[in-house]
């Protein structure tokens, strides 16, 4: 006969005592922790104080049924395994509480070596789902963690993709001191914006990145073009122009860099139609790329160039005011006008609290 752990508990549920009391004295010879219940409701009792592996049950009894009982049992333990026994003529029965997740039956007179190979299998099969299941948990934690790793991994790779770009832009720009700091300018003036428009922060964010790389495309411009102090032939105009594909296709292949190439190809179109690479109108051009351009414009005037004096930040705005609605996106231009006034505001705060 098996030999079964004695830490084992089975319960035997039928309501006629004799044979209650066989099934009993042998499980309890084959070293089960052996408890009894004479019907649904005493079994329901027992399962409810005691942590039973598994239960055998006769399926006709008085009052709840063995068909009523098995799912009953299982929803106070639901690792429960079930042997239900049953008479010849109750085949349907037993079918029924299969369907409703017992996992064997024994007809009615049992063999007792049949029995002890049944409460085997059935106990086994009971292992078997509660390894599963451990593996199954332990599969979905493993899963969330390398998942979760993989993540922070693919943060960091796109961190140091940015980076890498942006330090490339800051060397371009290194090298000519009209336009060191240009990018970080506007990115920094694009996010206000976006900020001002009502922009949810993510979107913001990626404002902050195109601003920073709006311009990564002019590593492929010729430094005799860039450096240039005087205006621009046509051809060299057309040359300059190209940055704005070369910067999309060097960002094309960074996946999480896809709402900033936008941005970055656009920020050149103008309102009216007449910009470049692809000449959109209106609200055509996507809306960061929008933005960066009233952002580089204005960073432009506010800054020292061969050609021109730097304007105070209320002279550029007022400068702008007529390239609203042709070059410019109106409501940004106004958005534009509400930071300036607005940091105008604080510095002359902070003056008047610096001479308290």
């Amino acid at each position: 006969m098996v030999d079964f752990d004695g830490s084992v508990a089975v319960l035997v549920v039928d309501d006629e005592e004799p044979i209650r009391n066989a099934l009993k004295k042998f499980l309890a010879q084959q070293q089960f922790e052996v408890y009894a219940a004479g019907s649904g409701d005493e079994a329901l009792n027992q399962l409810r104080r005691h942590k039973i592996a598994l239960m055998l049950c006769d399926i006709r009894m008085p009052g709840t049924s063995g068909v009523d009982l098995v799912p009953q049992a299982i929803e106070i333990e639901p690792d429960l395994a079930i042997l239900m026994l049953t008479a010849v003529n109750d085949a349907t029965s037993a079918a029924l509480c299969m369907q409703r997740g017992a996992m064997d039956y024994l007809t009615k007179p049992i063999e007792l070596a049949d029995l002890g190979r049944a409460v085997q299998r059935a106990l086994k099969r009971r292992e078997v789902q509660l390894e599963n299941r451990e593996l199954n948990r332990w599969l979905k934690e493993e899963v969330t963690t390398r998942t979760a790793e993989l993540h922070r991994e693919r943060q960091k790779l796109e961190r140091i993709s940015v980076a890498t770009l942006e330090a490339l832009v800051n060397a371009l720009e290194a090298k000519d001191p009209y336009m060191r700091g240009h990018s970080a300018r506007v990115a920094d003036l694009s996010a206000s914006i976006a900020a001002e428009l009502g922009l949810d922060d993510e979107e913001i964010e990626h404002m902050r990145v195109a601003g920073r790389l709006h311009d990564v495309g002019k590593i492929g411009t010729r430094e005799a073009v860039l450096n240039k102090q005087g205006a621009l032939t046509p051809e060299e105009f057309e040359h300059v122009k190209q940055h704005v594909l070369i910067g999309s296709q060097i960002l094309a292949p960074l996946p999480h860099l896809d709402r900033v190439i936008a941005m970055v190809r656009g920020h050149h179109e103008r309102w009216d139609g007449t910009g470049y690479p692809d000449a959109l109108r209106g609200e055509e051009i996507p809306l960061g790329a929008r933005i960066i351009g009233a952002a580089e414009v204005y960073d432009a005037l506010c800054t020292s160039r061969p050609y021109q004096e730097k304007m105070t930040p209320e002279q550029a705005v007022a400068r702008m005011a007529d390239l609203a609605g042709t070059v410019l996106d109106p409501k940004i231009y106004e958005a534009l006008v509400a930071i300036v006034k607005r940091r105008s505001t604080l510095v002359f705060l902070d003056e008047g609290g610096g001479g308290s």
